[in-house]
């Protein structure tokens, strides 16, 4: 079993869900990252998702994008996170990490080479934004190759039959995106996302995750209680934007130990 397969086995024989947080490699600078997952992980995290700094996140909201400006100007890039996962894995063999970012990096290194480092890193999954599923073979033949998930997005706006799709090719966990638009938006339709939610279930048993918008303990849970996975980053990642490192770095923990108690509630 994949680590993430063995990380929701183990959440769904206690009822509970996973609460997966959003990094972004190097931000606001390297020194910092690998002992910030440490203390999230140790604070309640299930499951790590580092993201890749990318000069174009087009996907993303002004938070993170800024958190990639800063990670990029502090020296960070792919291979310098994933030399972090490397790091990571000298303390916790346990917890699953998915990368998150875009094709054009990885394209650079070259699918083959990305992945079987990645690979020995210990990263566990990739996500990449702007490579659909329809796209994603090639890819996707590559992390089989190598024992890793391809995690896909699902939308608001998608059809029955794109999520039918998606949910045939998908493993590891579903990322469902609970808004239209960009990453920390802050308007969420809890009973839309839980309804949308409920229909990719009912087609495929790999795990569901949620996110996008979740800000709260209010969120999470609500969340939390239609998924099996919430995932939260620009709640995290804009504690740098404002604060001292040191300060950010307790910030996001004490925001993991809030949102960790609000996902219990529901057990």
């Amino acid at each position: 079993m994949s680590r993430l397969a063995t990380r929701f086995a183990q959440l769904e024989s206690q009822q509970r869900k996973a609460l997966v947080s959003y990094v972004m490699a190097g931000d606001p600078h390297p020194e910092v990252t690998v002992p910030l997952l440490h203390q999230m992980v140790e604070a309640g995290v299930d499951i790590v998702e580092l993201g890749l700094p990318f000069s174009d996140p087009m996907a993303d909201g002004p938070v993170i994008a800024l958190a990639a400006e800063r990670a990029l100007a502090g020296g960070t890039n792919t291979l310098d996170a994933l030399n972090m996962v490397k790091e990571f894995r000298q303390k916790d063999q346990e917890t699953p990490v998915v990368l998150m970012g875009y094709l054009n990096p990885v394209e650079v290194i070259g699918y083959e080479k990305f992945v079987e480092y990645a690979h020995d890193c210990g990263v566990d999954g990739v996500l990449l934004v702007d490579l659909p599923p329809e796209e994603a073979q090639e890819f996707d033949e590559v992390l089989n190759k190598y024992g890793m998930n391809q995690i896909f997005l699902l939308a608001p706006t998608s059809t029955p039959e794109r999520i039918q799709f998606v949910a045939n090719q998908a493993s590891g966990f579903i990322y469902y995106v609970s808004l239209k638009g960009v990453t920390g938006a802050a308007t969420l339709d809890v009973a839309e996302a839980a309804a949308r939610i409920q229909q990719i279930k009912a087609v495929t048993t790999v795990p569901v995750g949620v996110g996008f918008g979740i800000s709260d303990a209010a969120s999470a849970k609500t969340m939390g209680a239609a998924a099996d996975a919430v995932i939260v980053g620009s709640a995290f990642v804009k504690q740098f934007a404002s604060l001292a490192p040191e300060q950010a770095v307790i910030a996001t923990v004490n925001k993991v130990k809030e949102l960790r108690a609000a996902l219990d509630e529901l057990v």
